[in-house]
């Protein structure tokens, strides 16, 4: 059963970014409506209730409700479809695969150490990275991203996350194949933890100087490209026990945080940056605020624009 919290955190994601994952391209709040022969734009888009509704046909709901539409799912299928799509509560994502009895499996750290012990980038994970992500090589080999492919020939990047010791953790599978196989965008193993991602930085974080958060492993990154020591949390949903603990441990024993952070051009972008003030005070730590420039969306194609332009 999915619970009433995570619904919650899907119905609170901006509906027309996911009306532009399904295809529907919307343009100043309007698109095509999908939903009966239309010529002309009817389809509308409220920002202030994140919601949709057609004029012409009558289609009205909200982000759930347009995925169960416009893909023909039940609840619970556009549910996992959106938490994979998002990395939004990715138990909701993996709950298919994953048993009840399974849901509190410890992670097989052995399993998986080999795969980045030597990574290996296929042609689609290096176009990924290095030509629509414009990153550093340095920063790919620092995070030791790897990849490989399915049984049914998908391409996926793994992405390791450690530990502060450096231990591994958890492993998030970004699908590469840009929703053609109609599989999850991620995958997480069976006890994958994947928290705050890139943790090993804060040894070599020095008493004061700037750390950036971010939202979600692509704007880490970027942000590490761009030569500034970073770490993601896993979404602007998701600031969990565990990641505060981390965060109030490292300040108990390093003193107060420089924290700054970009937040995404959206809704739940700025719910993550008011959820960093909240923590920003009870860690005794400043954080400052920096904005995109307009039409950047988010930090990684901020990043991406200026490399293509230099």
């Amino acid at each position: 059963m999915i619970e009433k919290h995570d619904i919650e955190k899907l119905r609170q994601l901006p509906i027309e970014t996911v009306a532009e994952r399904l295809g529907l391209a919307p343009r100043r709040h309007k698109s095509l409506c999908p939903f009966h022969e239309d010529s002309h734009p009817s389809l509308t888009f409220s920002q202030t209730r994140n919601t949709y509704r057609c004029y012409a046909c009558g289609a009205h709901g909200n982000t759930i409700d347009l995925v169960m539409n416009q893909l023909h799912m039940s609840f619970g299928e556009a549910c996992r479809w959106l938490a994979g799509e998002y990395s939004v509560a990715h138990h909701i994502a993996c709950c298919q695969r994953q048993p009840v009895q399974d849901k509190n499996a410890v992670f097989d750290a052995r399993k998986y150490e080999r795969c980045f012990d030597r990574p290996w980038l296929s042609e689609a994970a290096r176009r990924f990275l290095f030509d629509e992500r414009r990153l550093n090589p340095g920063v790919v080999s620092w995070c030791r991203l790897s990849s490989w492919r399915d049984r049914e020939g998908t391409q996926w990047l793994q992405i390791p996350y450690f530990d502060t010791a450096g231990r591994l953790v958890g492993v998030q599978s970004r699908n590469l194949d840009g929703g053609r196989s109609g599989k999850p965008r991620f995958r997480f193993p069976k006890g994958s933890h994947c928290g705050i991602y890139n943790l090993p930085v804060l040894q070599r974080l020095t008493q004061g100087e700037p750390l950036f958060i971010t939202e979600g492993a692509s704007d880490c990154w970027a942000m590490l490209s761009s030569g500034h020591k970073a770490i993601a949390i896993p979404s602007a949903t998701l600031l969990g026990r565990e990641d505060r603990r981390i965060l109030h441990q490292y300040v108990a024993s390093h003193g107060p945080l420089n924290l700054h952070i970009y937040p995404d051009a959206d809704i739940p972008g700025e719910q993550l940056y008011l959820q960093l003030v909240g923590l920003a005070n009870e860690l005794r730590s400043s954080i400052l605020r920096h904005r995109l420039p307009p039409g950047c969306k988010d930090y990684a194609q901020y990043w991406a624009e200026r490399q293509t332009t230099v």
